[in-house]
């Protein structure tokens, strides 16, 4: 990647819009534990992945701070899909649990779309049951994809306007870029954009990042924006990222802070408000589950 260039955008770093969500969640976690209802994030680590069990961690240590419950199961890397099923199966069947998630990446020979499906989707914290995932399309209440959900978050915490602009995500992934797309199409101040969605696949694929507005990486290879993607004064999100060892190597490169107008940071943007947001998720599962 290029060497980092002077920064001249506005920064728009993650923490203090997940900080305003969690008061949210940490608000709400209390009121539930006033009712003898304690929330409780369910997590399933399958193998010894490093990066995984760090996330795992993560996940817990925050929960800790809420005043979460945090069930944890580690299956090995040998695990059968019958062992993973089981473990889903159990937690579907345990009310105590409010949600759940199965760490992503599972060894290969696993099915992890399959152990999606086998999944309460009430409980999918992370939104990518099929079921989850249509109801977003229709606009209707469920828990959202969590990464997008901070996206919007984190410019609406900005106020940065969306509504009316241009908005052009380069990455289709399921996890990201096609959900976001469904996000900030549907009509609410915070979303209600024209969006375009692109990938590596497409041919001069630069020629739509060029007039975005809001420029939204989702592409998950290093560096592949650059100065001369970026309309200059555009905000620009990094929202793709890939890992080499414990180093972050997000898709967007330093030196579009010479372009953009607002920009997050490499490290600490959109990461805060996924994490967040998934406890979002499972406060508002546990209220759904005792009204």
């Amino acid at each position: 990647m290029s060497a980092p260039a002077t920064t001249t955008a506005r920064l728009l770093p993650g923490k203090p819009v997940a900080d305003e969500v969690l008061t949210d969640v940490a608000t709400r976690s209390a009121a539930l534990r006033a009712r003898g209802i304690t929330p409780s994030l369910a997590t399933l680590l399958v193998g010894d992945d490093d990066a995984s069990a760090g996330y795992i961690r993560i996940k817990q240590q925050q929960a800790a701070a809420l005043g979460f419950a945090s069930p944890h199961e580690h299956l090995p890397a040998t695990a059968t899909q019958a062992d993973v099923h089981r473990v889903i199966t159990a937690w579907n069947d345990d009310p105590a649990v409010h949600g759940m998630l199965v760490q992503y990446p599972i060894p290969g020979h696993l099915d992890y779309n399959a152990a999606l499906q086998a999944m309460d989707p009430d409980k999918d914290v992370d939104g990518m049951h099929p079921m989850n995932m249509g109801r977003l399309a229709l606009g209707m209440p469920g828990p959202l994809p969590c990464t997008p959900a901070g996206i919007e978050a984190l410019l609406a915490h900005y106020d940065i306007p969306v509504a009316g602009r241009e908005v052009v995500i380069l990455g289709r992934g399921a996890t990201l870029g096609r959900p976001l797309a469904m996000l900030l199409a549907q009509k609410r101040p915070t979303a209600d954009a024209a969006v375009t969605v692109v990938h590596t696949g497409v041919k001069d694929w630069a020629r739509y990042t060029r007039r975005a507005d809001i420029l939204i990486a989702a592409a998950g290879v290093p560096g592949i924006i650059q100065p001369e993607h970026v309309k200059p004064g555009a905000v620009v999100v990094g929202g793709g990222v890939r890992y080499e060892g414990r180093r972050i190597l997000p898709d967007v490169d330093e030196s579009c802070a010479a372009v953009a107008g607002a920009i997050t940071p490499r490290v600490g943007g959109v990461g805060p408000t996924t994490v967040a947001m998934l406890f979002r998720n499972v406060v508002a599962a546990a209220e759904r589950a005792n009204p």
